[in-house]
Formats: structure tokens, sequence, C-alpha cells
């Protein structure tokens, strides 16, 4: 059974860092690119950031370029998103996802509220 679990979300203060991750099971890790996708209230799911699957190429979402790091662990199964100086829009649900070729998984999400 695949399974993406998301944690790490919470309530931050604006400039405040959090480092969500991702735990994956079911499939052959190793083989997808893996990807952090959030989702705000009325806005289209965009993506954070990807990582490809022997971590060589890393792309990120011009919003938060330069203030977030994505890397994973292929002995873990995991994929962490590492955010910095977070800004009140980066409040959303970020999802965590794999892909190999047309085959897309999705974890259920993790509530991202950055607050004053």
């Amino acid at each position: 059974q695949v399974q993406l679990v998301e944690s790490g979300g919470g309530l931050v203060q604006p400039g405040g860092s959090l480092r969500l991750s991702c735990a994956a099971s079911g499939f052959t890790f190793i083989s997808y690119t893996m990807s952090w996708y959030r989702q705000a209230p009325g806005k289209e799911r965009e993506l954070v950031a990807f990582i490809t699957s022997t971590g060589g190429t890393t792309k990120y979402g011009d919003s938060v370029k330069g203030r977030s790091t994505i890397s994973r662990d292929n002995a873990k199964n995991t994929v962490t998103l590492q955010m910095n100086t977070l800004k009140p829009e980066d409040t959303a649900v970020y999802y965590c996802n794999a892909q190999w070729g047309l085959i897309r998984f999705w974890g259920q999400g993790t509530q991202v509220t950055v607050v004053s």
C-alpha cells in the first residue's frame, strides 16, 4: 500500500522556519521524483519544489526560491523541505508528491500557518 505521510507543519510567526518531512512507503522510492506542492484557500495547487530520483537536480517555485531547500534520503525513504523566512503568504496546506512517468502519488497534506 502506497503511503506518503507528511509531518512538520504548524503555526509559525513571520520570519520563522519550518522543516516539513514526508515518509514514503509502498513503492520504489529511489525511482521517483519527489515534490512538494501547496494549496492556499481559494487558490490552485502550486509547485513548491522538486528533487529528482538521485537528488541531482532540484527546482523551486518562484515564491519560495532562495528561502527553501528540498532534500531526500533514499536510504530512509524520506523527503524534506526546509523553509526559512516564512511569510503570511506561505500559509497553505503542503502536499508531498511522488512521480514516475504518469504515475503520481499524493500525501494527505500538512497545514502551515504563518501569522503574527
